[in-house]
């Protein structure tokens, strides 16, 4: 059977949940994101903008109202301005959960629909949707990788990102595939905050550490080209993987290309901002999700789909 590319099946899925009717006239979908501190973040922001116009574009009486914030303060602000303009509907994806709380209460408690993104609320409740990643598949998905990419026997390094549940999740999935591989060895693992500085900088940190290294998992596709740069520098060719994580189009190039170290990536998909503006239209139109909480499936992009899922004119 044909596999679709991810990007198609995202599409497919939007198709055949959405696509029975558009959102009712005059209908004000709100859309609060984060602003583009970091390359993930640049592609919601990407694809927030599609969303809107695509929105905007299928129906001229429905309105998307975007706003994408600096901080929790910023976003909150933002949302609250939102209220007083009057949506119907609020597709959130917060800055911090705590600090969105409230003023997603007060939202619910005027009547709005909250489609929540990736960062869950305090109060879980409060949600008509939750659209979020497959974290703790994002790093069982990475790990299977890695066991395969180094025939069950290495040397093995990690880097977490932002230490938050977010994290928890993808990183004890990781070391649940390791653990059962006695041949692969974790020597080693640090804080890059899904930064590309500090994946350089713990880098360097590995490789003074361990004469030999037979795979890193930077667990973002970020981190990973920093920690590329510090890897080329040093003059080393012992590595035989690099593994990063989110889907970028600047790894998914190099994917494209036949780079020998970076050969796969595993999707964390900025798109899912995409995928809770549809559902929200879909909401307002009288929809009721079937479950209330929608998981974006953690898949790889290898050499076999990398052209189906490289976009070039994406921010990430």
């Amino acid at each position: 059977m044909k596999t679709l590319p991810i990007a198609a099946a995202l599409c497919c899925t939007l198709l055949c949940s959405c696509s029975r009717e558009a959102a009712p006239a005059g209908k004000t979908i709100g859309i609060s994101i984060p602003a583009a501190d970091h390359g993930w973040t640049g592609g919601v922001v990407y694809w927030a903008q599609r969303a809107k116009a695509d929105l905007e574009k299928a129906d001229s009486a429905v309105k998307v109202v975007l706003a994408a914030s600096k901080s929790s303060e910023e976003q909150a602000s933002a949302v609250e301005n939102m209220l007083v303009q009057g949506v119907d509907a609020l597709v959130i994806l917060p800055n911090e959960p705590s600090p969105l709380t409230p003023v997603c209460r007060q939202a619910a408690k005027q009547g709005v629909k909250l489609v929540v993104v990736d960062r869950g609320l305090d109060d879980a409740s409060l949600a008509t949707l939750s659209v979020v990643g497959d974290n703790p598949g994002f790093g069982r998905v990475s790990a299977e990788r890695l066991v395969a990419a180094l025939g069950g026997e290495g040397e093995v390094a990690l880097m977490h990102g932002v230490l938050c549940q977010v994290d928890t999740d993808r990183v004890e999935a990781f070391k649940k595939v390791l653990a059962d591989h006695p041949g692969i060895k974790l020597v080693d693992e640090g804080v890059a905050d899904w930064s590309t500085e500090k994946g350089l900088s713990l880098m360097e940190a590995f490789l003074q550490k361990h004469p030999k290294l037979d795979a890193v998992w930077t667990g973002d596709d970020d981190v990973l080209l920093g920690a590329l740069q510090a890897y080329r520098e040093s003059g080393r060719s012992d590595l035989k993987a690099l593994l990063g994580g989110g889907g970028s189009k600047a790894v998914v190039k190099m994917v494209l290309d036949g780079d020998p170290l970076v050969t796969q990536t595993v999707t964390y998909p900025p798109k899912m901002i995409y995928v809770a503006a549809q559902r929200a239209a879909a909401i307002l139109a009288g929809e009721t999700p079937a479950e209330k909480t929608e998981i974006v499936p953690a898949e790889v992009i290898d050499a076999s789909n990398a052209a189906a899922n490289y976009f070039p004119d994406s921010a990430y």
